[in-house]
């Protein structure tokens, strides 16, 4: 599946949605990182998701998750004609994504800042399995005014967890900001970090397959959407 197959879906998906243009632009955000993702990058299919040694991608910013519903139905993992129940009473879909109804989702997200901190512990456990997969999540800029992800930095600095990977979309949404820019955050306890434009899907696919085999990896991924 494509890029221009995947935004077909992903617009026809959200012009359902009314009165939330917040997360409407929360999911279009993280649109070309997903599609770069599942179409390039991850090693996982809908037929390996209990293989021990797949990729495992988390999306901690999992509110608005249309793009991320859109991405895994264009991919298989579950049939895109339910797509349009999106918040039904009865779809799987809702404004989270909840890992007990979605095929292909591995953690239930929207409360902001839990998402790296699960990851680090998930590589933590590959690790200690002698699994072979990468550990993948996904953040927005604005979750880094949470506590936990400084203290989950610094962790996976200090193991050197060489199978994670941190993307960390940044649309300036963030109040204060950091110093140097969100690289420097990560650089500074020992993480390898790339900063790419969210529109460059080669850049994009080079810097998301990219794995040090001595530190944990950050890819910045610039976009124009004003939302956390």
């Amino acid at each position: 599946m494509n890029t221009h197959a995947t935004r077909s879906q992903i617009i026809d998906f959200m012009a359902r949605q009314t009165g939330d243009e917040k997360h409407d632009a929360s999911a279009t955000s993280v649109l070309d990182v997903l599609s770069a993702l599942y179409g390039d990058v991850l090693d996982v299919s809908p037929d390996a998701l209990d293989d021990p040694d797949r990729d495992r991608f988390y999306l901690s910013k999992g509110h608005g998750p249309m793009a991320y519903f859109a991405v895994l139905a264009a991919y298989g993992f579950f049939d895109p004609d339910v797509l349009p129940t999106f918040r039904d009473y009865d779809s799987p879909l809702g404004l989270h994504p909840d890992r007990l109804r979605v095929p292909g989702v591995e953690i239930s997200s929207g409360s902001l800042g839990h998402g790296l901190a699960l990851a680090v512990g998930t590589a933590l456990a590959v690790r200690l399995h002698r699994n072979t997969g990468r550990m993948i999540a996904l953040l927005g800029d604005a979750e880094f005014d949470e506590g936990s992800n400084a203290e989950a930095i610094a962790v996976a600095g200090r193991f050197g967890l060489d199978g994670l990977t941190a993307v960390v979309v940044d649309n300036r949404s963030a109040s204060l900001g950091w110093p140097g820019g969100i690289g420097a955050r990560f650089a500074v306890e020992g993480w390898g970090t790339t900063t790419v434009e969210g529109g460059d899907r080669d850049a994009l696919v080079t810097a998301l397959r990219h794995r040090d085999p001595r530190r944990p990896h950050a890819v910045v991924v610039r976009v124009a959407d004003k939302a956390a």
